[in-house]
């Protein structure tokens, strides 16, 4: 795990809410060094009591538009947080796990600020609530809003765990019956869907501890199993066990994971997860 030297912030702050407590102390830190950006980074951060509250500004700014206005978005985001404290709790684990593995990330605050692949997934967040409560259209305006801005098109019925890193994100597709794990990482141009016109359950299912490499391509209403490796610009169609790599077109298992965790290693070398495959 990366050492992590933080700016002071009040020390009650840190004890009730360490990740809240580096957002703002990286906040403060930036007003200072970079004035310019005080505007974005008092409105994003420091203007907000609490972690939720900041998110939930953060997205709706983002994702507002002639048709959408900030501040109803902003409503509905509050809305959906507040019923649903997993959300924000998801999101916690997500910015933890991008800066852990992304070895661009310096600092907690810059998936809040500037990475899409985290602020598409915190929108999808709450889309997937929207769809699952009844509000289906809401949750594709949400859905269509990640695919405009971000270049993110996850359907609001797919299910996605917490712990998540998505690296540079272009060109993310996930479907509607995919299902995602715990602590899975996957870089751009990943297509998590179907094979067909098929009905019902037809989109993979992405078990716990899974890496997924750059446009790999995984089809259908199979299982990755957990902590498994799938190599850059793979297409799977076929079930693959735990702990495995698999490469190519179509995608073979040609070795061990290597590891126990590749999707927090995010090494990618065939054999073991030092690169001495």
């Amino acid at each position: 795990m990366k050492e992590y030297k933080m700016s002071k912030a009040p020390e009650k702050i840190q004890k009730m809410d360490p990740v809240w407590g580096r957002l703002q102390a990286e906040a403060a830190d930036l007003v200072l060094t970079e004035p310019l950006m005080g505007g974005l980074v008092h409105s994003s951060i420091l203007h907000h009591k609490s972690f939720r509250k900041a998110l939930s500004y953060r997205i709706s700014s983002k994702l507002s538009s002639e048709e959408m206005p900030a501040q109803i978005l902003r409503e509905i985001i509050d809305e959906v947080m507040v019923a649903d404290d997993n959300i924000t709790l998801s999101a916690r684990a997500d910015i933890v796990a991008v800066f852990d593995r992304d070895p661009s990330c310096h600092q907690l605050l810059q998936p809040m600020l500037f990475f899409k692949g985290y602020q598409a997934l915190q929108a999808h967040r709450v889309s997937n609530w929207l769809w699952n409560n009844s509000r289906k259209e809401m949750a594709y305006f949400f859905q269509m809003r990640c695919s405009e801005v971000f270049g993110v098109d996850i359907h609001p019925g797919a299910k996605i765990g917490a712990g998540i890193m998505i690296d540079h994100a272009h060109s993310i597709v996930i479907g509607e019956t995919a299902r995602v794990g715990n602590n899975v990482s996957m870089l751009h141009s990943v297509t998590l869907g179907g094979t067909g016109k098929v009905d019902g359950d037809r989109h993979p299912t992405i078990e716990d501890g899974v890496l997924i490499g750059a446009g790999a391509k995984i089809l259908g209403n199979i299982t990755i199993g957990r902590c498994s490796k799938i190599a850059a610009g793979s297409v799977v169609l076929k079930e693959i066990p735990a702990y495995k790599t698999v490469a190519g077109v179509p995608g073979v298992i040609i070795g061990e994971a290597g590891c126990d965790q590749p999707s927090q290693t995010m090494d990618q070398f065939f054999g073991d997860c030092n690169g001495d495959g």
